[in-house]
């Protein structure tokens, strides 16, 4: 610690370091002791000596130099009045640098970036929309972010985020999300209003299988059904003594249900073919900007009549999280011209086998189980054809509200009564 504050002091007055020789440069040192010359981090060099001393006590050192018959050289200046001295030189230079301090200061009360972690769900876009209608948005000053009432409103308008998090460093608003992983059953089998859910077909076919485990089934196992039709009610009849039903009870369906079906597939592409090919003209441009504009550096674009632009742009980040409203990058411009070219059969063979695989891959992730299959391909004078037809397999139904309306048990009682 006083080590430090020496330092300081040392720093704040000026200090150098010299190379002494001569006669009897002993003496000297005995002499600056004398007359209260401190002299430090002192290193004999054989026919030299190199030492640290104050800018005051060089000047004392004059008088006791000659008496010893030695003789001393600067080698290097250290300290503020070094420093400031230099600065008056460089009046533009200090200019700049005040400048800049500045507009440090100015910048950094504002958000100049946001970053949204733990989102898999909810998109950046869709997050940074409902930011943006909040009035939550890049260049806005941070005295006007309300942290606790932004979590609260994250939390209220989307059910799938259970938890919220929102910090500010630098110029950085960081957004951390927890979405729900599991979603949540009712585990009594009834809706929150106590509604019946049915369980209808979303396409025409066979029923194949059937198990019932909440509900009445409405179909068994061969049964031809048509889309919209309802294969398992969610309206459980209570039965009187006479088997009339005296009342539903209202649950949520719940079955394993599979439908069979039959489905054709056909994919066509042409032998000939468009191909961009890049005649290696190009122009990289450089860019700068600040906030949404942007400003392109050199002469205009080269004129083609076809081509490719791509940028690349970085944001200027002072620390970790210390951003500022500048950008900088360059802008890339590549011609290229359409060449016209015809596809050779093994390309063909392979574009059709990748066709085939796209179908069998989407039919897989949407549960769909291929019973049969009888695919051909065929070749014209301009395109190759690929027909398929499938005997298809999958679980295509879906909760839907009951139609069936409840009975009102003390207006059915008054009926069996004056029936009496």
């Amino acid at each position: 610690m006083v080590g430090n504050m020496l330092h300081w002091i040392q720093y704040i007055k000026g200090y150098v370091t010299i190379k002494v020789w001569g006669y009897s440069t002993e003496r000297l040192l005995n002499l600056c002791g004398n007359h209260d010359i401190l002299v430090w981090d002192i290193v004999n060099h054989g026919e030299y000596d190199t030492m640290n001393i104050s800018v005051e006590g060089f000047f004392a050192l004059k008088p006791l130099l000659k008496k010893t018959g030695t003789r001393a050289a600067v080698l290097r200046r250290y300290g503020l009045p070094f420093f400031v001295s230099k600065m008056k030189k460089r009046k533009i230079f200090v200019i700049g640098l005040i400048g800049c301090m500045i507009f440090w200061i100015l910048t950094s009360g504002f958000i100049w970036n946001i970053k949204i972690e733990g989102n898999f769900e909810l998109t950046e876009d869709v997050l940074m929309d409902y930011l943006a209608g909040q009035g939550v948005h890049a260049a806005m000053q941070k005295k006007d972010l309300q942290i606790e009432e932004l979590e609260e409103n994250l939390r209220g308008e989307y059910d799938v985020i259970t938890w919220v998090s929102v910090q500010v460093e630098g110029t950085t608003l960081l957004i951390y999300i927890k979405e729900n992983e599991m979603p949540e059953y009712d585990q009594s089998g009834r809706t929150e209003t106590d509604e019946g859910m049915d369980l209808v077909a979303t396409r025409a076919g066979t029923v194949s299988y059937i198990i019932t485990r909440s509900g009445v089934p409405q179909v068994s196992v061969g049964d031809q059904v048509e889309k919209g039709d309802v294969l398992v009610s969610g309206a459980v009849p209570v039965y009187n003594e006479d088997t009339t039903i005296r009342k539903y009870q209202f649950v949520q369906s719940d079955a394993d249900i599979t439908l069979r079906y039959r489905e054709s597939f056909s994919v066509k592409r042409d032998i000939l073919y468009e191909e961009k090919q890049y005649t290696g003209r190009q122009r990289t441009i450089p860019l700068i900007g600040i906030r949404d504009q942007e400003w392109g550096l050199g002469i205009a674009a080269a004129k083609y009549e076809t081509y490719d632009i791509s940028e690349e742009k970085e944001q200027v980040k002072l620390l970790d999280h210390l951003y500022l409203p500048l950008f900088y990058g360059h802008r890339t411009i590549q011609e290229y011209a359409m060449i016209r070219k015809e596809h050779t059969q093994t390309e063909m063979e392979d574009i059709m086998r990748e066709e085939w695989s796209k179908i069998i891959s989407t039919l897989e992730e949407k549960g769909v189980q291929i019973i049969e299959k009888n695919v051909t391909i065929k070749k014209n004078d301009e395109n190759w054809v690929l027909n398929a037809r499938m005997q298809l397999e999958e679980s295509a139904v879906k909760l839907a509200a009951t139609q069936t309306e409840p009975i009102e048990e003390e207006t059915k009682a008054s009926e069996d009564e004056s029936s009496e």
